[in-house]
Formats: structure tokens, C-alpha cells, sequence
């Protein structure tokens, strides 16, 4: 093994790591071995061609390295006046159905399993993120923590008959679950105690999956964080205007088109759409009700009752949700937009599913981020959770989403629901009653 202080992109690294060889079910992978965790980053799942469907990763011999991420799905630059603030997304790959994997160790030890999807309006995101890295998690609850990368925009949800079937990006996150459950025990998981985590899209993709019929056995508990309900399905018809302005704004076979000409388009497509989107917050490309693995959108609530049964599910939002989409816009100041956006798009919707979920014989728990005051702007908005969960100091430095709060003070913050969300993955409880009407508050 190699004892090493620089990392894998050949930067200075902040702590000394050792090359450690893990076997999965295709072959070896070379992991880092770093303060009591094995990390592996960049592991391919799958691979697919352009608007076709994924296909599983294939055996190989020898050992692959698993030790530095690849890139992220194409997608647009980030918006500098995002609660986010300004992220480096890195080199754009269209090779991008991989993993990052954080466990304690690839022993016998059965560990809970937490594995999650990322959001950013399935247009943006990626597990190279470092806001996504899951070591925190893993460190402090004893648990295989799984970031999960997928295709995103219009080489992940274009739908368009004789091109692109619609839906890849569920049918990648689909082969990804598998993998993770095949892989489990061999990373030191136990692939009878798998939970489902998402936030925003992510947590929306979460939404979809339990009413996936291929989906059932994949995950025993899911967590959805501030899920986009109220933004529905996509509908044939939405998604047909969608794909016609795609084309049209492309001007050439999307076959053939670099990635910069189809994230280009994609950008013009949602600017020509934004009308149609409530200003852009309705994805232009996202899952699609009647295309696979979705069921038909009269047959959904049906199908995800079904998949309901003996599952574990929390369900929460944020106070204060749509503070974070309305930051330095003049919406930010019409009297109760915000309020009733948030309950329209979130917190009505996601308070039905929760009672959709218990009338098929889930027990659901609920809960709701607070917003404490106006000293703290984007406290209880859209993502302000995310760093008391993800990422380090330095992945989130100088966000605004952290309020002006030190990552001392964050890290405090969001003790509470790491616990929770630990104590939900290893035992289906995460500390107060299952009752969709009582959210519980953080």
C-alpha cells in the first residue's frame, strides 16, 4: 500500500492516506484509507450512450482506481446570486453514472446504508460536489454513506420519440440502487438495511422511485428532504414543447452535438420556457409520468401507495423555502409571496404524500426546518440543511447559505439532524412519533 500526502488530483493534501484494495462484485477497486474511513470516489457504476439506457458496469481484471472523482454531468454554470453562492462544477463528463462510497471499513460489519441523490433542479449538481462529500455521515453514525451521480438536463430527462426515450436519469438512479445493493455487504453494509436519502430534485427522484414498481426491495427507508411536489410530473405534453424548443435552439442531430452546444441549448430552451416554468422553477426537462420506468400519471399515486407498504419514510421542508429562490429578486419583497409559494410547492404537497405514503402502511414521520428570525436570512430556506450534513469548512466556505454562522457553529446546528438521520437508518426511528399532522421541528 501507498502512504501518501498529496491527493488524487495532485493537490497538497490536508492529511496523510493510504492506498487499500477493495473487491466488489466486478473486480478491485483502489480506495483511500483516511482517518478511519475508506473512501472511494469516481467508481462507475454503469456506462451509456447518449440518450440511451445504462447499462451495467462490466467485470474487470486487475485493480481499477477508485481514488479521485471524474468530473460532473454537463450542466450550465452555477448562479453567482444562488444561496449556494458560486460553485466550481469542474470538467464536465458525459461518463458520469459513478459513486463516491464513505464506510468505516469493507469488513463483515453489516452497517446501515444511507445512500443519496443529489438535487439542483435536475439540471445541475454532481457527487464530484464537494458539498455532497458523505464522510461526515459516515464518520459519526458507524454507516456506508453512498453519493449517487446521474445524468441531469436533456441528456438525462429529454424525451423525444425515435431519440431519447424520456426518464434516464430515474432508470440510471434505478441501476445505481442495485449496484448499492449487490455491493453492500462487500463495503461493509448491509443490504437489508438500505436508506433512501434525496434532497429538492433529489428528494422529488425519491418520490418517484417509491412508486416505481422495478424499485421495491432496492431501499427499506427513505428520507425526502424538501421535496418539490407541487411541481407534479411531467406531463407528454410538457415535455413534448420541451424537447421541440431543444431541437430548435440546438440546430443540429442532439446526437452528434458537443456537450457545450447541448448545455448551451438546454440554457436557451429553459429561457424560452420560463413562462410555461413559473420563471424556471419547473424543471423544462424531469421525469416524466407514462414514459419508464414511470407509471401513467393516473396510476401513480396507485403504484406509490403500493410501494408504500412495510416502508420506513421521513418527509420534511423547510419553513421557509422559497427565500432561497427569491434572493436578490424583487420577489423577495411582495408581501406573502414567499409563504404561500413555499406552502403551493412544498409544504401542502409534501404533508399529502406523507399521508398518501400512511394510508398504504408506511410509517412516515415529518418535520419541518425553522426559521428563527430575521438576523438569519436563509435560515429555513431551500438547502439550509445541506451543510449540517455534507462537505467540509472548506467546501462551504463562504456560502451564504451558512447565514455569516462559523462551520463551529453549523456543525452544532445540524447535530441534531445527523443523529436523526443516523438513528432512522440503522433502526427506522428518528427520535419522535411517526405522525404525518406533527412535524417535527429543527
Amino acid at each position: 500500500m501507498i502512504t501518501s500526502t498529496v491527493g488524487p488530483d495532485g493537490s497538497a493534501d490536508d492529511e496523510p492516506w493510504t492506498a487499500t484494495p477493495v473487491r466488489v462484485a466486478g473486480g478491485v477497486l483502489r480506495a483511500r484509507r483516511e482517518r478511519g474511513l475508506t473512501v472511494l470516489r469516481g467508481v462507475r457504476y454503469a456506462t451509456a450512450a447518449r440518450f440511451a439506457e445504462p447499462v451495467p458496469e462490466e467485470p474487470w481484471t486487475g485493480e481499477r482506481d477508485a481514488l479521485a472523482d471524474v468530473g460532473v454531468p454537463p450542466q450550465p454554470a452555477s448562479r453567482p446570486t444562488s444561496g449556494l453562492g458560486v460553485i466550481t462544477v469542474g470538467p464536465l463528463t458525459e461518463d458520469c453514472l459513478r459513486l463516491t462510497v464513505a464506510t468505516p471499513a469493507a469488513d463483515d460489519r453489516r452497517r446501515p446504508v444511507l445512500v443519496f441523490l443529489h438535487g439542483g433542479g435536475y439540471r445541475s449538481g454532481g457527487v464530484a460536489w464537494g458539498r455532497y462529500d458523505p464522510r461526515r455521515l459516515a464518520r459519526e453514525g458507524d454507516a456506508v454513506v453512498v453519493s449517487v451521480g446521474s445524468r441531469i438536463g436533456a441528456l438525462g430527462w429529454l424525451r423525444l420519440p425515435g431519440l431519447a426515450p424520456g426518464n434516464l436519469g430515474l432508470l440510471d438512479q434505478l441501476t445505481a440502487l442495485r449496484w448499492i445493493r449487490d455491493n453492500a455487504a462487500a463495503l461493509g453494509g448491509d443490504p437489508d438495511r438500505i436508506t433512501l436519502v434525496g434532497h429538492s430534485s433529489g428528494a422529488h427522484a425519491v418520490a418517484c422511485l417509491i412508486g416505481v414498481p422495478a424499485a421495491r426491495g432496492l431501499f427499506h427507508r427513505a428520507i425526502a428532504q424538501s421535496p418539490p411536489l407541487g411541481l407534479g410530473l411531467g406531463s407528454p405534453a410538457a415535455s413534448a414543447r420541451a424537447a421541440a424548443a431543444f431541437v430548435r435552439r440546438l440546430g443540429t442531430d442532439p446526437r452528434d452535438a458537443t456537450v457545450a452546444e447541448i448545455v448551451a441549448a438546454q440554457e436557451r430552451t429553459e429561457r424560452d420556457l420560463a413562462v410555461r416554468t413559473l420563471g424556471g422553477l419547473v424543471p423544462a426537462f424531469m421525469p416524466v409520468a407514462g414514459a419508464e420506468p414511470l407509471p401513467a400519471p393516473d396510476e401513480w399515486r396507485d403504484t406509490a401507495r403500493e410501494g408504500a407498504k412495510d416502508l420506513q419514510v421521513v418527509v420534511g421542508t423547510a419553513e421557509r423555502e422559497l427565500a432561497y429562490f427569491f434572493r436578490d429578486t424583487p420577489l423577495a419583497t411582495v408581501p406573502g409571496l414567499q409563504q404561500a409559494s413555499t406552502a403551493r410547492v412544498f409544504t401542502r404537497p409534501a404533508q399529502r404524500f406523507a399521508e398518501l405514503l400512511a394510508s398504504g402502511g408506511a410509517r412516515v414521520h415529518t418535520y419541518r426546518v425553522g426559521a428563527p428570525g430575521p438576523s438569519l436570512p436563509l435560515r429555513g430556506a431551500h438547502c439550509g440543511e445541506l451543510p449540517w450534513l455534507f462537505g467540509t469548512e472548506a467546501d462551504w466556505a463562504g456560502a451564504p447559505i451558512l447565514n455569516g454562522r462559523s462551520w463551529a457553529e453549523v456543525t452544532a446546528d445540524g447535530a441534531p439532524m445527523r443523529a436523526a438521520w443516523l438513528r432512522f437508518a440503522a433502526t427506522g426511528d428518528p427520535g419522535w412519533p411517526a405522525d404525518p399532522a406533527r412535524p417535527h421541528r429543527f
